[in-house]
């Protein structure tokens, strides 16, 4: 039997940093002709069909009050070539400057929502609020993805993950089991 890792006290305010549920994403929105980008780590996909992605969107954040009006939002997925950039506009406040303009990034027409694409990002997921009935106590909206797009290659980018204190994981290496999965065991 392998020998078991040796483990010490940790507090649980930082459970976080092992149990980010997925890679750091950029939300852009739009609401009486302003838009604005936030970085956020904290989400989770609820459902399948519908396409269901539940966010904690803390409401001191500028975002906020925007989806909240708006009704939607696009999650976008960006690489680790906007490293610099993810942490950028999630050190700056969209309600003192344009962040597509600041950082540089490219707005494209949605399809189905009015908040902007960002299209330097991997994947755009167009979204609109589902049920907001955890919003007021708990910052919790929950998305449908109403369209979605992304890019061709490569299958599998290099994205980052959160662990706290400024420091993000790549994501790593593919193991695939394909010839196990039972997709009736969804």
């Amino acid at each position: 039997m392998a020998k078991l890792p040796k483990k010490r006290d940790f507090p649980v305010s930082n459970v976080r940093r092992y149990l980010e549920p997925g890679p750091i994403v950029l939300v852009s929105s739009a609401h009486d002709g302003r838009t604005n980008i936030m970085t956020m780590g904290w989400h989770t996909v609820l459902e399948f069909t519908p396409s269901l992605v539940g966010c904690m969107i803390s409401e001191g954040n500028h975002s906020h009050d925007m989806i909240r009006k708006s009704g939607e939002c696009v999650i976008n997925l960006p690489t680790t070539a906007l490293t610099d950039i993810v942490v950028g506009i999630g050190n700056t406040d969209g309600d003192d400057i344009d962040k597509f303009a600041h950082f540089g990034l490219t707005p494209e027409k949605a399809q189905k929502v009015a908040a902007p694409l960002i299209g330097d990002c991997h994947a755009n997921f167009e979204c609109r609020i589902h049920d907001d009935a955890l919003v007021a106590r708990y910052n919790f909206f929950i998305f449908e993805v109403v369209k979605a797009h992304v890019a061709e290659t490569p299958k599998h980018p290099e994205t980052l993950h959160y662990t706290g204190d400024g420091v993000f994981m790549v994501s790593g290496k593919i193991i695939s089991r394909r010839a196990k999965f039972r997709p009736d065991m969804l």
